[in-house]
């Protein structure tokens, strides 16, 4: 068949997916070239609506239809009834995340065009620069991962494929249901689907510490909901409402919809507002971690609140808004490019069962952008993994009967249903795992997989990857800032941030993900994957293992009690998580011992300084679990009269603070009584918090009541050091 009609052949075929309400992909496999042309061909016939993602603007394409792969997320909202990926081209690769980000833009009776060479898999394309860290090059890679993609897209009974040869392979579609492929119509005119309209009236029914739960796939219409509701809420005089999510483009699509709802409103940036009878109503984007550090700023006896793709977000955060805000929703993706909402239920939940009972819960299953049974969302789904789930039911967990398991990763690539397990396992203990996460584990440099297993089913995964190593040339470089080689975070970060060349040095390992399936967990199986991380690194030869998660205070005890200690804080809240980076480490060899002796010793002494000033904004509780860590000499006799005089008598505290503060040092480092008085004294004493914002967080009524609360504790903690 000619080129012509393979054309012709895939226009009609396309028309039998619009007819459907469906989505299609039609994966060109040729030549740069031949790529190329086939793909403009399709583009002749519908620019209108078209993106081409690719390194560079091709000609022929205006430079408004074109887009890097890397600036995918800035089309979050948008729709499309054609997108061409092209994979084939000099320079060009394919990039997990931005497929996936950019196939939910696609409209009913729209087209997913993807150009690859015809040996796809052979070798690392382009995008693997972003993969290959110091010291290797791309070509050094494996190509894992693209071979299991074009594996599968061999074996996809749905995708269209144009092979080198000029074979259309195009499959095959039932006729259209009889009387169209919509549902019934929404009650509410405004609403694409009877779900959206339900989603919003239980929007608009919110209630005081009755959190509503939204949960979808992606394309259901929730984010459009929410604009709804806002337009709404506005319109029956709601003077303001907060938004948050992951990034600004997240609520593209609420604003869209807001505004469409709500012409008279007028947006800002980040802001929409509205003038009503000479007030100003608003809704407004506020960041995660500018959210977190806001308190007392935002919230009040009405505050709303509603966050957007809340599975992408820290429970810890989440919990804590729950806490801060009367009325809050929550809306979040159960199958997302990142985040998911599995992983959303088992770490959140249990908070919203102890702090919001009444709590309801919303799901969306109607597509609102395609129609049911759509292929594409099907096909991305399985080629991203972005459906993968750990064992659905274990049998009792017992440590004693787990079998510990080194995956090479050439075996893993091609055993299909346990790497899906494995993955499920990684996408429901983090809240942004994405699909390039997949990439990493199948071919990033470095990168070893330790599982703990039981009757075959994956309880536990661990991900370590390698660092360190550098000359002492290229250490003195990078701690220098005149140096940043790809990758290495742990031992770069040390060395640029506490000046440790011997970081870079030496051999550190690198924990990138542990996790532990739902129903296993509080075992002591994630502590004896740890252990069996350690005991293989001092095997191997290591001198320092370590992680990096965001600071909560769980999280820390879990690590602390496995030996590591915190070696760095990020000084600033990260703006997607809202939490600041911590990085802990345990020594291996006694070069390792040295050098984390000399990292924590470091840390401990600037610590107190940060908290008064760069940390002041720390949590608390965060603030305590790290100075739990250091050392404090005894309490001397003149410290001792201090003491005294600030609790028995009326001396101002003030006048005293370094003996009030190695009293709390010595008290955390040893079993004076915690209860609520560690985060209170830590806030007090070395980050200055005023009497308000303790009231607040206290719930009392003044100063004079937090002054009294505080002798209290000061008077409990001085007699334990007695």
């Amino acid at each position: 068949m000619t080129e012509a009609r393979n054309l012709q052949a895939l226009l009609a075929w396309r028309a039998q997916l619009a007819a459907q309400r469906w989505r299609g992909l039609l994966w060109i496999s040729a030549s740069p070239d031949q790529g190329l042309a086939r793909a403009l061909a399709i583009w002749r016939q519908d620019p209108a609506r078209g993106l081409w993602v690719a390194p560079v603007c091709p000609a022929g394409i205006t430079e408004s239809a074109w887009l890097p792969a890397a600036k995918a997320r800035t089309r979050l909202g948008g729709e499309q009834t054609l997108v061409v990926f092209d994979a084939a081209s000099e320079g060009a690769g394919f990039d997990p995340d931005a497929f996936g980000a950019l196939s939910g833009t696609l409209v009913a009776g729209g087209l997913l065009v993807l150009l690859t060479p015809p040996d796809w898999g052979a070798r690392p394309d382009a995008d693997y620069r972003r993969l290959a860290d110091h010291p290797y090059r791309p070509a050094q890679l494996p190509s894992r991962y693209l071979q299991r993609l074009a594996r599968q897209l061999e074996a996809a009974p749905d995708a269209a494929r144009w092979s080198s040869d000029g074979d259309l392979t195009l499959p095959p579609l039932p006729p259209p249901a009889e009387g169209g492929a919509g549902g019934s119509e929404p009650a509410d005119s405004a609403c694409a689907t009877p779900d959206q309209a339900q989603a919003v009236a239980r929007l608009l029914r919110l209630r005081r510490r009755r959190p509503l739960v939204i949960s979808a796939d992606r394309g259901r219409g929730k984010s459009a909901a929410l604009g709804i509701a806002c337009a709404r809420w506005l319109a029956k005089g709601e003077r303001e409402i907060l938004v948050t999510a992951p990034r600004p483009a997240a609520v593209e699509t609420l604003f869209m919809h807001l505004q469409r709802h709500c012409p008279d409103a007028r947006r800002h940036g980040l802001e929409i507002s509205l003038l009503r009878d000479g007030d100003t109503q608003r809704v407004r984007f506020v960041a995660p971690d500018a959210l977190a550090e806001s308190h007392g700023a935002t919230t009040g006896p009405g505050s709303l609140l509603l966050v957007d793709e809340a599975a992408a977000i820290p429970a810890a955060l989440l919990a804590d808004w729950l806490v801060r805000f009367p009325r809050i929703a929550f809306a979040t993706t159960v199958h997302g490019y990142e985040g998911s909402g599995r992983g959303f239920a088992l770490r959140f939940m249990p908070h919203l069962q102890r702090h919001a009972p009444d709590w309801r819960a919303c799901t969306l299953t109607t597509p609102v952008r395609w129609a049911e049974g759509d292929p594409l969302e099907a096909l991305t789904r399985h080629l991203l993994m972005l459906d993968a789930e750990p064992a659905a039911t274990l049998p009792a967990p017992s440590v004693a009967t787990l079998a510990l398991r080194r995956w090479k990763r050439a075996s893993l690539a091609v055993d299909e249903a346990r790497l899906a397990e494995l993955f499920g396992l990684l996408v429901q203990a983090h809240y942004r795992t994405q699909p390039s996460d997949l990439r990493r584990l199948l071919d990033g440099p470095g990168v070893s997989i330790t599982t703990l297993e039981q009757s075959g089913n994956t309880l536990a995964v661990s991900l370590c990857s390698e660092e360190g190593g550098f000359t002492a040339e290229l250490a003195e470089r990078v701690a220098r800032g005149e140096r940043r080689p790809r990758g290495h975070l742990l031992a770069q970060s040390l060395a640029a941030h506490a000046g440790s060349r011997r970081a870079l040095t030496s051999r550190v390992r690198r924990i990138m993900r542990i996790a532990v399936h739902g129903e296993a967990r509080r075992q002591g199986i994630g502590r004896q994957l740890l252990a069996a991380e350690v005991e293989r690194a001092r095997h191997d030869g290591i001198d320092l293992l370590g992680a990096s998660f965001g600071a909560d205070p769980e999280l820390m005890a879990f690590w602390h009690a496995a030996g590591f200690r915190a070696v760095r804080l990020g000084l600033s809240r990260e703006t997607a998580t809202g939490e600041h980076a911590l990085m802990v480490a345990i020594p291996i060899s006694d070069a390792g011992q040295a050098l984390v002796d000399s990292l924590t010793a470091h840390f401990q002494a600037l610590l107190p300084t940060l908290l008064a000033y760069e940390l002041k904004g720390l949590e608390p509780a965060v603030a305590a679990a790290l100075l739990a860590e250091g050392q404090a000499p005894p309490l001397d006799v003149q410290q001792r009269r201090d003491l005294d005089d600030v609790t028995l008598g009326r001396r101002e505290p003030a006048l005293v603070r370094p003996a009030l503060q190695q009293l709390v040092r010595r008290g955390l480092a040893g079993d004076a009584p915690r209860d609520d008085d560690a985060w209170l004294l830590v806030a007090w004493l070395f980050q200055a918090r005023d009497s308000a914002w303790l009231a607040e967080r206290l719930g009392l009524s003044g100063r004079r009541e937090v002054q009294a609360r505080l002798r209290e504790a000061l008077t409990r903690w001085r007699d334990w050091a007695q």
